[in-house]
This record gives structure tokens, sequence and C-alpha cells, in this order.
């Protein structure tokens, strides 16, 4: 049984989350040298950690997938899926934490850090996740630790319930008293913590604490509230089942201390996950996932392992799945379960089945990506998760270094894709370019160097270049006579045309305005179609936009002339008419809604004038106190590397999103730089 009597646990499956370098791969190594998988904890800093295994990650110090560790604790089978921190690879947690049962939320006492927890909570709020948090480095921590979790609780929504407090010792934490067991520990490096006697003077500070923690509890337990005005102790079995409770219905956020790099504080934790965290059961209950049907489970990630072919990381929710089973995708794809694995890092163990709440490597499913579900016995699966990619902030251009490469390009591209799907290619073959979009530079740096490292296809990148237009100012006419002789049939059109502009986003229109059949009707397309190939670029070397071309005057010739005469013809008359219509360069300007704290406001104002945008206004963000939506219009040229610079002021959290809006006049030096470059 289950603890808490709620039925058999079965393998429970736990997210690792929190802000970019609050400790969390180092908090995986602790749990995996705590419960016998690893012999020794390795380091970030040092590169011998299970988690960060890939050769990006190591050289970048920085986790940019997530990681994945099966364990045994005390006869359960708890999978630890640390996810990055990073605001670039912050996407990643959103396929793996709705099928987890709970996630542990590392932090520290650091108030730089709060937008950024801020932000990761929100995600776990709205997807109903129940969570712990873990402060971690309470080793190093230079406040107290209610001081603490009052700066804490400004980024959650949920009230925080601190279940241990501190023992201090020349200022250090030198252990804890966990207010739900009454029991003091002491801190021991790199193993489990020692019971000892309450110290001398602390008996006071924890009753303070544990009442606290049980008011919190009580208010969503009138009989605890009873006894507590009672002044009545309540058996010890009841609060720990209070603690369970109010996790599992999101009503309190616990929180827990310790110091991930001396691997304090982690037993209490696991135990915690044991004893408390939600079971499989519930978890598909709060999925809407029936416990009935076909074998189901959810991929969290896909992995291209090289010679290892592709793995897709999946939860199983519920059945049991064996090699050589036949499976449908989310998407209609039917696909055999080549390999399961069991997966401690980037090491894996083969294993024979696979079954529900396990988290697990399913081998060459082809046709199946990250963000989908897949199911047993030829069964369409229901959708567990799903949840649309961010909007990319970010772009490059990619060429290949080696053109051999260009068809090995597609394929790779197809293959990091599908892996991650926030990154995005866009062919754009009317600029010559396919485009890499993600969510920042690191992002996209990081994806270039997996072609390279895994693909063998090297790139260059280059910033992508801007559909610049171009229009005219005033009305213009011109004829065009195209006249050639070269024995036999000859070649002959005459084209008088008349152009004008149009409004700004009018576009282009043709008009025949012949009379007397001066040219004759079935060359009336002929010359539309010379126009429309002209206008792929005027005077100023750019496509032209937003102009009216009559088609006025004419003669043709009834045995020299043709389509291909009359096409020509037309190119010349626009290619005179075009100059002394006073062409202007046109550039894009995009609408832009930019997402801040609202302590940035002034700074993110400032970076959009600089880039010379337009400021429209700015609100609260919906539901989020302290934030504001800055709306506003900028120059496509100038969105290049907006959020890097907006991640720079906002601590990291800061995004935005566009959409095209207009087309307008650049003229000036700016303009003059354009064409200088084009030509």
């Amino acid at each position: 049984m289950a603890p808490n009597g709620r039925g058999p646990a079965g393998p429970r499956c736990i997210a690792i989350v929190g802000p970019f370098q609050s400790g969390k791969t180092t908090l995986l190594e602790a749990i995996l040298e705590r419960t016998g998988a690893i012999s020794r904890a390795g380091r970030v800093a040092n590169g011998d950690s299970v988690g960060d295994a890939s050769g990006e990650a190591r050289a970048h110090g920085m986790s940019i997938e997530p990681n994945v560790a099966t364990v045994q604790f005390l006869g359960e089978t708890m999978t630890f899926v640390d996810c990055p921190g990073s605001t670039e690879f912050l996407h990643e947690m959103r396929n793996v934490t709705p099928v987890c049962d709970a996630a542990i939320v590392v932090c520290e006492s650091d108030e730089r850090k709060i937008p950024a927890l801020e932000v990761i909570l929100r995600e776990l709020e709205e997807a109903d996740i129940p969570r712990f948090l873990f402060i971690n480095k309470i080793d190093t921590a230079a406040q107290r630790v209610r001081e603490t979790l009052s700066l804490l609780q400004q980024a959650s929504r949920t009230p925080l319930l601190l279940r241990q407090i501190p023992l201090w010792k020349d200022g250090i934490a030198v252990g804890f008293i966990d207010l739900a067991l009454e029991r003091a520990f002491i801190y021991r490096e790199h193993a489990p913590s020692e019971v000892v006697e309450m110290p001398d003077g602390e008996s006071l500070r924890e009753r303070e604490a544990r009442f606290a923690m049980l008011e919190k509890l009580a208010d969503y337990d009138d009989e605890l509230m009873e006894e507590l005005i009672s002044e009545i102790e309540p058996p010890r079995d009841r609060i720990f089942d209070d603690l369970s409770k109010e996790l599992r219905e999101r009503h309190v956020v616990p929180a827990l201390i310790g110091s991930a790099e001396r691997g304090n504080g982690v037993t209490r934790l696991l135990k915690a996950l044991r004893h408390e965290a939600p079971t499989l059961t519930e978890t598909c209950a709060r999925l809407g996932v029936s416990e009935e049907g076909a074998p189901l489970a959810h991929v969290m990630k896909t992995l291209h392992m090289g010679q290892g072919g592709k793995l897709s990381v999946a939860r199983v929710m519920r059945g049991t799945f064996h090699e050589g089973d036949t499976v449908v995708g989310s998407h209609g794809a039917e696909s055999r379960v080549g390999s399961l694995m069991t997966m401690i890092g980037s090491n894996t163990t083969r294993k024979a089945d696979a079954v529900a709440g396990d988290t697990v490597g399913f081998g060459r499913l082809e046709g199946i990506a990250t963000g989908d579900s897949f199911a047993a016995n030829k069964h369409r699966p229901e959708t567990i998760v799903s949840s649309a990619p961010p909007e990319p902030v970010y772009a490059v251009a990619l060429k290949v270094k080696d053109r051999k490469d260009d068809v090995r390009l597609s394929s790779a591209l197809a293959k990091i894709t599908e892996e991650d799907p926030s990154l995005v290619i866009e062919n754009r073959p009317e600029m010559g370019e396919i485009r890499l979009l993600g969510q920042g530079e690191m992002h996209l740096r990081v994806a270039v160097e997996k072609l390279a490292s895994r693909f063998q296809v090297g790139v260059d990148i280059a910033k992508p270049r801007v559909a610049y237009c171009e229009t005219i100012r005033l009305p213009a006419s011109a004829r065009g006579r195209h006249r050639k002789q070269t024995g036999g049939h000859g070649q002959y059109g005459d084209v008088m045309i008349e152009i004008k502009p149009l409004p700004r986003g009018g576009g282009f229109a043709f008009e025949d305005r012949i009379t007397g059949g001066v040219v004759p009707r079935q060359y009336i397309p002929s010359v539309e179609t010379g126009v429309r190939d002209a206008l792929k670029s005027g005077p100023l070397g750019f496509p032209v936009v937003d102009l009216a071309v009559s088609l006025t005057d004419g003669s043709y010739h009834t045995v020299d002339s043709s389509d291909a005469a009359f096409q020509a013809a037309a190119k010349l008359a626009l290619a005179e008419a075009l100059p002394k219509a006073k062409p202007v360069l046109l550039e894009p300007i995009l609408s832009v809604e930019i997402t801040i704290p609202t302590e940035a406001l002034s700074k993110a104002t400032s970076l959009v004038t600089a880039r010379r945008g337009q400021i429209l206004g700015y609100d609260g963000r919906p539901g989020w106190a302290g934030w504001e939506v800055l709306n506003a219009t900028i120059p496509e040229s100038e969105i290049g590397d907006l959020i890097v610079e907006l991640r720079s002021v906002t601590a990291g959290v800061g995004t935005f999103s566009t959409r095209f809006d207009h087309m307008a006049e650049l003229s000036g030096r700016p303009a003059d730089m354009v064409l200088q470059k084009a030509h």
C-alpha cells in the first residue's frame, strides 16, 4: 500500500524545475548519490555530472534539455526529470511537468531570481501541478528563513508552507528542525542527517514555527482549527495526512530547506515525496485520462542518439508496453517499439516491458514527436497534453559550409525540430534564405552546435535579411517597344502605360484602357504578366508595391507580335516609368507586444524608442500583479537582438510577440545604408 492508505503508489515521476543556476542538476546528483544510483555525486563545474552529459550542455555549463534518471528509494521506483532553468530553454518543461506527479521547485534567497521563479511557479499553477519548494544553498544563506520565505512568497499565488527551520551555529545552518516530526537533525556531508536532542533554547522557536504551520493547515481543516483553538495537540498521523492532502489539492506549497552541493536535506525531501506526492491514479484524474483502455504514453522529449538512433522519452500513463508492440501516435503515425530503456542520464539499461507509471526511453518510434501521445494495439490515443510551443523571438539565416550538405541539412533540421518543437524552420526562397527561429541567441547557438556534432552538418549563420520593398510617390507614363528581326518571324510588341501610386497596403492593380484594338485582346494578359515580372525588382533593387498600372495605347504586327514580345515591351515601359515616379524605399513595421515586470517598464520603453519604435501604450498584465504589457510598433530591421537586451534589463524574464503591421517609408541615412548594403 502507498502512504496514507491510497493504494499502491507505483512508479512515480517528479520534475525538478527552478530558475537558472539555482542548483537543480546538483540536486539530481545528490538524489542519485543518496539512493545509491551512483557512488559519488559529480559536479556541474567539473563536467562530470550525470545530468547535462551532452557536449553542448557541458560546453556552456548549463542544462539545455531535460535529464532523466530513475532510482529506487525505500522499495519504490522514482524517476526524476531535471528541466532546464534558463528562460531560453524553459519551454522544455512544458511537455514534462503535466504528466509528472509533482514538481520540486529549486530556489534560493536571491531577490534577483524572483521574477524567473514567478514565471516557473505560474507555469506550474496554470498546469495545476502539485509542487514542493526546496530552498537550496541554506548553508550560505545571508538572511533568516522566514525572511526568505516572505521574499519567495512574492512569486507564488499559492501559500508557501514552511516545513523545516534551520539550526544555526555561528551564523551557519548546521541542521534543521522538522516541524511535523518535532525532531532536530544535524547535517552530515553527503550523508543522511543525524537525529539529535532538541538543542537548548530552540524549543520556543520550534513551537512558534510549528504552530504557524498548523494554523495554515487549519485554514483547510475545520477539525484541526477546533483543536488549535482548544489547545489540543493533534495526532502526528493527522498532521501528515493534512500535509499530503493540502499538497495534492494544491492548497499549499510545502517548503523544505537544504544544500544540494553538500547533500543536506535530501533524505527528508525524498521521504516527503514518497509519503505525500500524488500517485499516478491521481495524476491521470487531474489530466482526465481514463485508467481503462489501451496502453497509453506521453512523449516528454525526443533524442537523436547518433548511432543509437531515435529515443522517445515517455511516461506510461496506463497499461504495459513491450518491445515489438505496434503503437499509434496522436497524428495517426503507426510505429513499432524497437526497444525499452531505463535511463540514468545518458546511460541506458534495456528492459523487457514498461508498466503504468514508468518513465522510459522508447526506441525508434518513427513519426511520433515530442509532445505526442501514443497507444498500443493500434488504438488512436486521446490527447494527454496540448501545449503550443512559444512564439519565436530570435532568428538567424543558415548557410551550409559545404554545398554537398544541402540535402543533409533538410534531414538534420527535421530531426532537431522533432526534438524541440519550439525551433521553427522558415524557407524564404524570395530572400534566398533558410531561417532558424527560436527562443534566443543561446537556444539557436546550441541548435547549430547540434547540427554539427550530432548530424555532421556545418552551417554559418547570419542576420536574416529584411523584406524591404519600394513604391512610387508620383504618377508617370512611358512607352515600351520591343522590336527584333532575326530572319523569319521577328518580334514586335509596343505598349504605352501609365502608373500611379496606391494607398499603403493597396498592393497592385492592372487596368486595360485599350480602345480600337491597337493591342489585340489576346495580348493583354501578356502585358500584365510582363508588368508583374518587372515589379519583382524596381529602380532601388527591391520589389515594387502599392501602385496601379494602366495599359493606354500600343501597336502590334500581324506576323511578328507574340505573347513574349508584349511581355518584353511591358517590362521596358515599366523600367522607364518607375524612375520618373520618384521611387521610395519601404520597410516592414511590426506590431510588438512586450511583457515585462513593472520595475523594468522605463528601461523597456527606452529600448523601444532607441530602435525607432513608437510606443502605443501599456497596461497591467491580466492576472499578473506587478507585470506590464507594453504595446509598440518597431521596424523589422530593429527587432534582431531586441530579446537579448530585453532579457538583460528584466532579469531574463522579459519577452515579446510580433506580427506584421504595415509598410512605411524609409528615408535619410537609414535608407542610404540599406541601399548601400544592397548594392
